[in-house]
C-alpha cells in the first residue's frame, strides 16, 4: 500500500510539473506573440509613411520572435523583398576580416603587437610602427584611401595611394580615424599569414561551418536575390567601385554571425571581448562596432550609398535586432525603437517626414513648397515630423550642394521661423547668405548663432572670415 501510494504521489507530482512546465511555454509564447503584433505594428505603419523599405528581423533567447520584408528589391518597385534578399550591409561587414584575424591569433599564426612590415607588404618606413591591433582599432593613423577628391575604385589604387604616401595622419595610437584603408591592410595580411584570398578564407571558415547558405563576396547587379538601392526619387544608385572583400547576405545569416559570436563558435569570449573593446578610443568604437560595457549592448550601423543597415545586440537581455534597407531611411531610429519595445519602455511610431513631403517642390517652386508646409502643419500637424529641426536643415543643405542657393536660404529662413532659439540653424542660414556673398546676413546670422550658444566654434571661424574678406 505504502508503494502504491507513493508511486500514486509522485504520478501527481509528474501531472503537476507538466502541466506547469506548458504553461510556463505558454506564457512565454503568448509574450513573443504580443512582442511580434507590436513589432509588426510599428513596422506596417512605418512602412506605410515611407520610413522602411527593407528586412527586419528580431530574436530573443536564441529564437526570432519576428521577421518580415517591407517594399521592394530596386526602383522599378516591382519584385517584393523576400527573407531571401541579400544586402549590402556596408561596415557591418567588416567584423569578418576583424574576427578572421583573432582567428589566425588563436591558431598561433599572427601577433597583433608585431609591425606590419613583417608581411613584406612593400609600404613606407611607417610600417614599422604600425601593428595589426591599430589596424582593427583605427588607430593606425595610415593615409586615406578615399576622401572627397579621390576614392580607390579597386585593390591596384588602393595600394598605389598607401605605397606612395610617406607620411602618418598621426601617430599610431595617438588618435583614431574611421578609415577604409584600415580595413583594406587587414584583407592583405589575413591574406600574407595564410596564402589563401581574403574571401576564400572567410568562406573555408566562416561561411561553411555556419552553414550561411545565403552569402556571396562582391555581388554584381543581377545576382541571384541581390538587391539594389535607390533613393526618394526612385533613381538606382551607381553600381560601388571600391576596394574587394565585401560580404552581401541575407537578414538570416546575419543572424547566424551573431549568434556564432555571441556563443563563442568562431573565437573566444576573450577574443571577441578585445574587438568589442577598442583601448585607443572607448567612445568610438572598433571593429565591431560601438560597444556600451555598462549594458553589454553592440551597436553597430553600415550605410553605402542608399543601403543602410543596424544591429543591435544586447547580450545582456539577450535580444537580436537587426534591419537592412536599400533605400536609405529610418533604419537608425527603428532600430532602437524595436529594442525600447523589446525591453518594456515606451516608444513611439515615426511620424512622417516632412523634409519628404516638400523636398521635390523646393526644387521647382520654393512659395509652393512653403505654401504646402503650412498646409500641411496647419491640417497634419501630429503625423509629421514637424518638432525635428533637422527635417528643414537637411533640406536647406541639399538644396544648398545642388547650386539652389535662394531656395536653400529660403528653407533655413523658414527653420529659424520655426525654431528661433535653434543655434544650429542661424549657423546653417549663416553658410547660406555667405555662399550667396551676402556677407553682412551672414555676419548677423552667425552672431546670433553665438548668442544663443554657439555651433562649435564654426561661426566664430567664419565671422573671422567674413571680416578678412571686408
Amino acid at each position: 500500500m505504502k508503494i502504491l501510494n507513493i508511486a500514486k504521489d509522485i504520478s501527481c507530482f509528474l501531472v503537476v510539473l507538466i502541466v506547469f512546465s506548458c504553461s510556463a511555454r505558454n506564457v512565454k509564447t503568448e509574450k513573443d506573440v504580443a512582442y511580434a503584433q507590436k513589432i509588426d505594428s510599428l513596422m506596417t505603419k512605418s512602412y506605410e509613411r515611407g520610413l522602411f523599405n527593407g528586412n527586419v528581423l528580431v530574436a530573443k533567447k536564441g529564437k526570432v520572435i519576428y521577421q518580415k520584408s517591407f517594399g521592394f528589391t530596386d526602383e522599378t518597385r516591382k519584385m517584393p523583398l523576400t527573407k531571401n534578399a541579400i544586402f549590402n550591409f556596408g561596415s557591418i561587414v567588416k567584423q569578418f576580416n576583424a574576427v578572421s584575424i583573432m582567428m589566425l591569433v588563436e591558431r598561433g599564426q599572427l601577433n597583433l603587437d608585431d609591425p606590419i612590415s613583417k608581411y613584406n607588404l612593400d609600404l613606407p618606413k611607417w610600417s614599422e610602427k604600425v601593428t595589426t591591433r591599430h589596424l582593427i582599432n583605427y588607430a593606425s593613423g595610415i593615409p586615406r584611401i578615399e576622401n572627397k577628391m579621390i576614392v580607390s575604385k579597386n585593390d591596384e589604387e588602393a595600394w598605389k595611394i598607401l605605397r606612395k604616401t610617406d607620411t602618418l595622419l598621426f601617430e599610431p595610437g595617438k588618435g583614431y580615424r574611421y578609415d577604409n584603408g584600415n580595413v583594406f591592410l587587414q584583407r592583405r595580411i589575413i591574406e600574407k599569414v595564410t596564402g589563401m584570398t581574403f574571401q576564400d578564407f572567410v568562406t573555408k571558415n566562416i561561411i561553411k561551418p555556419l552553414k550561411m547558405t545565403n552569402s556571396v563576396f562582391d555581388a554584381k547587379s543581377g545576382y541571384k536575390n541581390r538587391t539594389s538601392c535607390y533613393g526618394m526619387d526612385n533613381a538606382r544608385c551607381p553600381e560601388m567601385e571600391f576596394i574587394s572583400g565585401w560580404l552581401w547576405l541575407d537578414i538570416n545569416d546575419m543572424y547566424k554571425w551573431i549568434e556564432a559570436m555571441n556563443h563563442n563558435r568562431l573565437i573566444s569570449r576573450k577574443s571577441f571581448e578585445t574587438l568589442l573593446n577598442n583601448p585607443y578610443a572607448k567612445e568610438e568604437g572598433g571593429s565591431l562596432g560601438r560597444f556600451y560595457e555598462e549594458d553589454e549592448l553592440q551597436r553597430h550601423n553600415g550605410i553605402s550609398h542608399k543601403f543602410e543597415s543596424i544591429l543591435l545586440n544586447d547580450m545582456k537581455n539577450d535580444v537580436i535586432v537587426i534591419l537592412a534597407s536599400n533605400n536609405l531611411n529610418k533604419v537608425w531610429d527603428l532600430g532602437h525603437i524595436i529594442h525600447n519595445l523589446m525591453l518594456g519602455k515606451a516608444y513611439e511610431i515615426p511620424k512622417r517626414s516632412i523634409y519628404r513631403a516638400i523636398r521635390k517642390e523646393s526644387f521647382t517652386d520654393i512659395n509652393k513648397a512653403k505654401e504646402t508646409y503650412y498646409l500641411l502643419k496647419k491640417t497634419s500637424e501630429k503625423e509629421y515630423s514637424f518638432e525635428n529641426p533637422s527635417e528643414l536643415n537637411t533640406l536647406g543643405y541639399e538644396l544648398l550642394r545642388t547650386g539652389k542657393i535662394n531656395e536653400s536660404i529660403e528653407i533655413f529662413k523658414l527653420a529659424i521661423s520655426e525654431f528661433p532659439k535653434n543655434a544650429n540653424l542661424f549657423d546653417s542660414l549663416g553658410e547660406a547668405y555667405f555662399t550667396n556673398k551676402q556677407y553682412d546676413l551672414a555676419l548677423d546670422s552667425y552672431k546670433k548663432a553665438i548668442s544663443l550658444g554657439g555651433s562649435n566654434g564654426n561661426a566664430e571661424k567664419m565671422i573671422d572670415k567674413i571680416k578678412s574678406l571686408l
